[in-house]
């Protein structure tokens, strides 16, 4: 049995459901794209994986997206390698955890990810900085609130 539970003590602060909204930010601060969100934060009993992520994206005029993101943990993190990215989180606080990934359908890219949860564990903000062949392209500002 993997020990993430204990490992990662903020990640399962997560555990749950969230919805919210995704707002995409070129450079500038022109608004590239914006798009309701369900999450669901997992930490499966048994299986290959110890945390599972499922990403559901709605748009106003009816597109749909969902995205499965399995991750292992080891050596204090936890670890993606699937078809769209690659990456880790790790904690850096009581109230943050990071991520930096790289989108595979995204040639010299690389994401980082700022995630902080409130002490009442029922809201978080999240940031995200895009950098192409490192320079900065886009910037994502997630705001959710816990459902379940």
């Amino acid at each position: 049995m993997s020990d993430i539970r204990s490992g990662m003590p903020v990640l399962v602060r997560h555990e749950g459901e969230w919805r919210g909204e995704y707002v995409h930010i070129d450079p500038d601060g022109a608004v590239l794209d914006r798009h309701a969100s369900h999450l669901v934060c997992a930490f499966p009993e048994s299986g290959p994986f110890d945390y599972h992520q499922t990403n559901t994206y709605m748009w106003a005029d009816g597109k749909r997206e969902e995205i499965q993101f399995p991750a292992a943990y080891r050596d204090g993190r936890i670890w993606w390698d699937n078809d769209r990215i690659v990456g880790s989180a790790w904690e850096v606080d009581e109230r943050t955890i990071m991520l930096n990934w790289s989108r595979k359908d995204l040639p010299g890219s690389y994401l980082y990810e700022m995630i902080q949860i409130n002490e009442g564990n029922d809201r978080r903000a999240r940031t995200w900085h895009w950098f192409v062949d490192d320079i900065l392209v886009r910037r994502t500002c997630i705001r959710e609130r816990r459902t379940v």
